[in-house]
């Protein structure tokens, strides 16, 4: 917005200027966009902005909201400039060091979930594999009475957000963090789980000029991209899986439509494995895989 010295701005007019300028500059949802740093810059809710629409914010907070407009403009995610996520109604810590939470992944959740309901068992075991946030693992303790998670991630400064997120949500007692690469990060001896969750890496290198700048320049590498093709990662975490899954057990992870078939092939030609399907996202894309151990 200008930063003329005489002008004076009501919240109205903030939102609608900054509205109008995403709308031009960046490739999000601008209204919202908009509504998220202002509240965040006013610390208030963004339903209260449309109580306070004649207001005048103090020059200090106009100027923090400023610089966060023109970070957002140069491509700066508004996760990141807020600080925070929301993701199945729950809020998020985030920062660099973790992939932001999207929709998509609500269904890795709401899988899980339906699952865990047709198990009669006390405790109900689950591993999410590369935690990132904690939003899985955090979402799936609020949702699941009885359960207790293992959650791993390779990043240590991951794994503290994810820990904080689940001190916020009051569910630590339910959940424990593991440092390592995939399940390798649990120790061993540990006991096979009814359930494991997984959001990993799987976009492949080769196609990284297909991916949004904002992704590419903001997101972390590590939590993106898993070699050439996509499905390096993936195909371990299969294998690996196996290998901890109970008979009647479940893997679930979330993947890119562009690898589906690749992703459902690795999981079928894994005897380990049977019933395999795919369950498609908000969009109608191919997003989730969810394949049964056998009782081989």
């Amino acid at each position: 917005m200008p930063e003329t010295p005489e002008q004076t701005w009501t919240i109205k007019q903030l939102l609608d200027w900054t509205t109008d300028f995403f709308s031009k500059s960046t490739m999000g949802n601008a209204r919202l966009e908009a509504e998220v740093l202002l509240a965040e810059a006013l610390a208030c809710q963004r339903i209260e902005l449309y109580t306070r629409f004649d207001e005048q914010p103090d020059p200090q907070r106009l100027t923090e909201f400023r610089a966060w407009v023109k970070r957002r403009a140069a491509g700066e995610p508004v996760a990141y400039l807020a600080g925070h996520r929301e993701f199945y109604s729950l809020r998020f810590h985030v920062d660099p060091n973790v992939l932001i939470p999207r929709p998509e992944t609500e269904h890795l959740v709401v899988a899980a979930v339906e699952f865990a309901k047709s198990l009669k068992c006390d405790p109900i075991r689950i591993i999410d594999v590369g935690t990132g946030s904690g939003c899985i693992a955090v979402t799936l303790a609020t949702l699941i009475v009885n359960c207790k998670i293992a959650a791993t991630d390779i990043s240590q400064p991951a794994l503290e957000i994810a820990k904080g997120n689940a001190a916020h949500h009051e569910v630590e007692s339910k959940i424990h963090f593991f440092t390592g690469d995939l399940l390798q990060a649990l120790p061993q001896g540990s006991s096979p789980v009814h359930l494991i969750v997984s959001n990993p890496p799987y976009i492949g290198k080769l196609e990284l000029s297909t991916v949004d700048d904002q992704v590419k320049n903001h997101e972390p590498d590590i939590a993106l991209f898993s070699g050439d093709h996509g499905t390096e990662i993936i195909e371990r975490l299969i294998n690996e899986a196996a290998q901890l899954l109970l008979p009647g057990g479940a893997l679930m992870f979330e993947t890119s439509p562009i690898i589906m078939d690749r992703c459902v092939a690795l999981v079928e030609n894994n005897q380990a494995y049977c019933d395999v399907r795919v369950i498609k996202d908000y969009s109608d894309l191919d997003r989730i895989v969810v394949a049964t151990r056998n009782n081989n």
